[in-house]
């Protein structure tokens, strides 16, 4: 899918996600909608003992107001960067390439950034690093009209809607030979399968 992508922000979003970033020329992502709850934009799902886990970014909404997602702030009130790090410990510690890469996803959360739009975005650039995946992100600078560009994506990657994109299985810590668990964070693929996680994407 060579050409523009345009795509929401979100929080180690999922592998579908990377794949549309490493097929595409031109990447942009939204900052100027207003912020949607109950998306990727805040949260993200791993594979635990007991099945996906949900891991959610608490963040402050303003007035009832609508408020656009790049003025959104992060709520450190609730001791959630604690909660998401012991959850991705639990769960990986024991993939083969654990040891290899969270310690550089735990500095970046451990950062306090104020804005959720910020978080989002340096952990995105250091995963695109990681899987040696190299291209130029931006932002947009207006709220394009969905339609607006073919490869539209921005609310098509969503947990209320499984997104029709190819999956292939690979070795999971938690599926012990079971059906494999599609649809989690590309941390998930990145503790799994480390340097071949390119080649899946």
């Amino acid at each position: 899918m060579a050409g523009k992508l345009l795509i929401s922000t979100a929080y180690l979003p999922p592998v579908s996600y990377f794949s549309l970033i490493s097929h595409s020329d031109e990447i942009y992502i939204e900052r100027e909608e207003n912020y949607l709850k109950q998306t990727y934009r805040n949260r993200c799902y791993i594979l635990s003992a007991h099945g996906p886990q949900l891991l959610s970014i608490p963040v402050y909404m303003g007035s009832l107001h609508k408020t656009s997602v790049k003025d959104i702030r992060i709520d450190y009130s609730k001791r959630w960067q604690q909660v998401h790090l012991r959850a991705m410990t639990a769960s990986y510690n024991s993939s083969p390439y654990f040891v290899f890469y969270f310690e550089n996803i735990e500095r970046i959360i451990y950062k306090n950034y104020d804005f959720l739009l910020d978080l989002n975005m340096e952990l995105l650039e250091a995963i695109l690093d990681m899987v040696k995946i190299r291209k130029q992100i931006s932002y947009t600078n207006t709220f394009l009209s969905v339609g607006c560009i073919e490869n539209d994506f921005r609310y098509k990657i969503t947990p209320k809607i499984k997104f029709n994109s190819p999956v292939k299985g690979y070795p999971q810590v938690f599926n012990n030979g079971v059906k494999f668990v599609a649809h989690l964070s590309i941390i998930d693929l990145l503790f799994n399968m480390g340097p071949e996680s390119l080649d899946y994407l």
